[in-house]
């Protein structure tokens, strides 16, 4: 029973990749790219070329790892049309459960040692939760509350880097890369996804972003929602006031603003409401919220008064102040309780960078150039896409192969590419 369900899943795996060959171009790519997804998606330890090449073609090892070598790191197919492809078989998996709720923005860091890989620069890595060389890729996942994909992937470049017209040689950066803050860069992905007319109407940010208030002002402009994260000293007119206009001669504030943080200490108790919300397949969580009417105060850009947006502020019971700050223009007729649902979905991507990390090795890529690393990127979104869509036919229990979906073995029918056949 055990190795049938094992071999429906193999062959379903089949299917999926020569989906993956139909749009990769050139008939010579079409097996590395069968290897390398199968090494993703395989029990191995470190997902980088050499082990995969070890474990896909153990009888020709040296010649694999040439092979998925040259295929990731130069091989001339587009990241664009396979990841429209891993949309197109997988969306329809993950709506099964519900339609597509919200675009999510987030980043995700790579430690590094060393100066020469792309992008490598001493700044903020959230692996590490401190300033260390990292490289950091800014992506646009779309969700709802069953699954997640990541649909848009980018690396971002210092200044540094970007200005470094010999590194960026070296490294095969494309000429029409250029300085892009991060921001910037996920307002980028967004008006992509808006051309693409990709599913949902919410766009998720976190502090990090939601900070940002050209950022914000982009995705309104663009027609989308959001719940941007922002921090507490971010300045709001609270209720009952007004903007009044551009501040005084030697002021940053504008009359009347306060941050999110003084809004949030002057909340009476009956303002605060503890709210459920859901986690996972099954996971109910809760903490105390208050939400209260404003209008955002941005420093930089005063030329329109701001509309009216949800200043949502989250006080988990017995911590000193609040914790989190969302602005939010979703409806003001929204319930409390889908405010704090819809704010709270962000955690999908979190969930998605864990699995991408541990599962399908989205940190294991060990080359340097530009092209390899999103490549790398690619397959492990692809490989992803497929671990996603098969995630219920899946049961807890039998063979092991991977950590996250056990059942996802290659059968003993399987012969890696040149490995020998048995008499």
């Amino acid at each position: 029973m055990v190795l049938q369900r094992a071999k429906r899943v193999e062959s379903r795996f089949r299917h999926y990749v020569e989906g993956l060959v139909s749009v990769i171009g050139h008939a010579d790519r079409a097996g590395p790219l069968r290897d390398y997804c199968t090494g993703l998606v395989m029990p191995v330890a470190r997902k980088s070329v050499e082990p995969m090449a070890a474990i896909t073609a153990p009888g020709r090892t040296a010649a694999q790892h040439q092979s998925l070598l040259h295929f990731i790191g130069q091989g001339g197919w587009s990241d664009e049309e396979v990841l429209a492809k891993v949309r197109e078989m997988v969306l329809p998996q993950i709506e099964r459960h519900g339609p597509i709720r919200a675009w999510i923005i987030d980043d995700t860091s790579f430690p590094k040692k060393g100066q020469h890989s792309v992008g490598v620069a001493h700044q903020y890595c959230g692996q590490l939760g401190k300033q260390a060389n990292c490289q950091v890729a800014v992506s646009l996942s779309i969700a709802n509350d069953a699954a997640s994909l990541p649909v848009a992937y980018r690396l971002y470049l210092t200044k540094d880097w970007a200005g470094d017209a010999a590194r960026r040689s070296k490294v095969g950066v494309p000429e029409q890369i250029d300085f892009k803050t991060k921001p910037e860069i996920a307002l980028e992905h967004i008006r992509w996804a808006c051309e693409e007319g990709l599913p949902g109407e919410m766009v998720l940010i976190d502090a990090g972003y939601g900070h940002d208030s050209k950022l914000r002002a982009g995705i309104t402009e663009l027609g989308k929602v959001y719940a941007a994260g922002i921090q507490p000293q971010t300045l709001v007119c609270p209720p009952g006031k007004r903007l009044g206009g551009v501040p005084k001669k030697g002021h940053r504030r504008t009359p009347d603003a306060i941050s999110a943080k003084e809004v949030a200490l002057r909340q009476p108790a009956k303002a605060w409401r503890t709210i459920e919300w859901r986690e996972g397949t099954n996971d109910r969580l809760s903490s105390r919220f208050a939400r209260v009417r404003v209008q955002p105060a941005s420093i930089r850009e005063r030329c329109e008064r701001p509309a009216k947006e949800w200043l949502l502020i989250e006080w988990p019971e017995g911590e000193k102040e609040p914790t989190k700050y969302w602005l939010s223009t979703l409806p003001r007729s929204i319930s409390f309780r889908d405010l704090v649902d819809a704010a709270k979905l962000r955690w999908r991507v979190e969930r998605d960078y864990q699995e991408l990390k541990q599962e399908v090795g989205l940190g294991h890529f060990e080359g340097r150039g530009w092209l390899g690393f999103h490549h790398h990127a690619t397959m492990c979104i692809a490989a992803y896409g497929f671990l996603i869509s098969e995630r219920e036919t899946i049961p807890p229990s039998g063979l092991r192969s991977t950590r996250l979906f056990p059942q996802l073995v290659v059968s003993d029918g399987y012969r890696p590419r040149g490995s020998p056949v048995a008499a």
